[in-house]
């Protein structure tokens, strides 16, 4: 083996096999081959698909987390929250089976552990402070805010691997959905009983 871990060069060759043939057509007798192990003994590092699967999935997020660690954000709240939604859009449209695996339900039983999902939690956890920067607190509003930028990434992924098409209207993306959430908010003050003076 030519990495220093025999579980890293397994979860190398995973990642190799499925952006080659799919996620569903990983086959543990394949994979055993091409690491120079017989299948049964891949069992030693992961008791099952599914937990080759999980392990991929924490990679993938914390290869996710780590970008955004990097990040040197600008000091205007808005600008911070494009550039962040920017880094998002291009880690899902770099590898789509990558982000099938994080954001689709595309292997049949697979749910990631609870260890492996905590580190999902902390990409999103990351992802509300900064909508809590511009304002964005309500969870409905971040569920829409998930929901707009996940359907961009979807159907540029669907429709057009490589382009951008869909991609290059994130940032109208974010001006509507921040203008819908200060609507709503500036309704909802109208709305509010005052104080007595």
């Amino acid at each position: 083996m030519h990495t220093s871990s025999p579980t890293r060069e397994i979860l190398d060759v995973a990642w190799e096999l499925v952006r080659a043939d799919g996620l569903s057509a990983l086959s543990m007798r394949e994979l055993g081959a091409r690491v120079g192990l017989r299948a049964q003994s891949l069992y030693v590092y992961f008791p099952s698909k599914h937990a080759i699967y999980d392990a991929m999935f924490t990679n993938a997020n914390r290869e996710l987390l780590d970008r955004r660690r990097a990040l040197d954000p600008p000091a205007d709240p808005t600008a911070a929250l494009r550039e962040l939604a920017h880094q998002f859009v291009e880690f899902c449209t770099e590898d789509t089976v990558r982000y099938q695996l994080l954001f689709q339900r595309t292997i049949p039983g697979f749910e990631p552990s609870e260890q492996s999902y905590a580190v999902a939690r902390e990409v999103l956890d990351w992802g509300r402070r900064v909508l809590a920067d511009v304002g964005v607190t309500d969870p409905a509003d971040f569920d829409l805010y998930t929901a707009l930028i996940a359907g961009l990434v979807a159907q540029q992924n669907a429709n057009e691997p490589g382009g951008d098409r869909w991609t290059r209207l994130l940032d109208r993306v974010i001006d509507m959905f921040l203008a819908e959430v200060a609507r709503r908010n500036s309704n909802t003050d109208a709305t509010l009983p005052r104080e007595p003076s």
